[in-house]
């Protein structure tokens, strides 16, 4: 069910996630598939309606910094100097997760990747559902990933709940995936929207 983004709608996308339902909506780069990160159950169907395999970890939108230990075990002070730089933008960070974390989300890599989001659409829901969201690209895995409501409606059907119409989303990179690798370093994931080069800018952290 295709729902304009509006109050009402954010009202209701988020009560289905508290419900445990899996909804779509825009973020800065294509649409995004989101359901209660803490919810196991609610990730295996989103994993099964994605056809995604299970030893790939799922990315999660938080909707500002204070969201992020609500994941993450620690925050490398590298990481928290790209996120006071680039966030919210198309800036992915992997960060050790908690333990506690349902395996699903972090694939059982023991990391958790975090982004904010500066799509309006995309806050709004997350004000709307006070947590952190997952954010997995909106297609069947390897197939291309949905710029518009009408594309996510295409490829999934009825097995969502709700899809919030934002417009279309800009599509082209996604975020870039920027890891910590310890002794100073990060190291690049997937290469997307922000050039690794200017996250490494004056050497301050050079790649590993």
């Amino acid at each position: 069910m295709i729902v304009p983004a509006s109050e009402a709608a954010f009202n209701e996308a988020a009560a289905l996630l508290k419900q445990g339902g899996l909804i779509a909506f825009p973020t800065e780069t294509y649409y995004g598939l989101g359901v209660d990160p803490f919810n196991t159950k609610a990730l295996r169907r989103l994993f099964a309606v994605k056809r995604r395999a299970e030893n790939k970890p799922v990315l999660v939108l938080v909707q500002d910094q204070t969201q992020v230990p609500l994941l993450a075990a620690e925050m490398p002070d590298a990481l928290r100097l790209l996120m006071n730089r680039f966030w919210p933008g198309p800036l992915t960070l992997v960060f050790p997760a908690k333990k506690d974390l349902p395996e699903l989300l972090t694939g059982c890599t023991g990391t958790v990747g975090i982004r904010h989001s500066p799509d309006a659409t995309a806050a709004k829901l997350l004000a709307a559902f006070g947590g952190p969201v997952t954010a997995t690209s909106a297609n069947r895995s390897g197939e291309a990933a949905a710029v518009t409501a009408a594309e996510v409606a295409a490829a999934f059907g009825n097995e969502l709940d709700l899809i919030l119409d934002g417009g279309r989303t800009p599509g082209g990179a996604g975020s870039t995936l920027v890891g910590w690798g310890g002794q100073g370093s990060l190291h690049c994931l997937r290469e997307g929207r922000i050039p690794f080069a200017e996250l490494t800018a004056k050497n301050l952290f050079p790649p590993v």
